[in-house]
């Protein structure tokens, strides 16, 4: 899977056709989030509440690319 971002050590990964509905997968250590593009919510996993912080936000900044 590309990774497409990466920040304070989490990945942000994407395949371009995968299924619906549009999301992406955003990595920290053992930790994995799948997360929606629109809307943006978590639907899978967990993590540190500082990073689902910064994953979101994350985002919010570039959910229109």
């Amino acid at each position: 899977m590309p990774t497409i971002s990466m920040f304070y050590g989490i990945l942000i990964k994407m395949f371009f056709d995968d299924h619906a509905p549009p999301h992406f997968h955003a990595e920290y250590g053992e930790y994995e989030l799948v997360i929606t593009i629109n809307p943006i919510k978590i639907i899978q996993g967990d993590a540190p509440k500082r990073v689902k912080s910064m994953v979101l936000e994350w985002t919010a900044l570039h959910q229109e690319e």
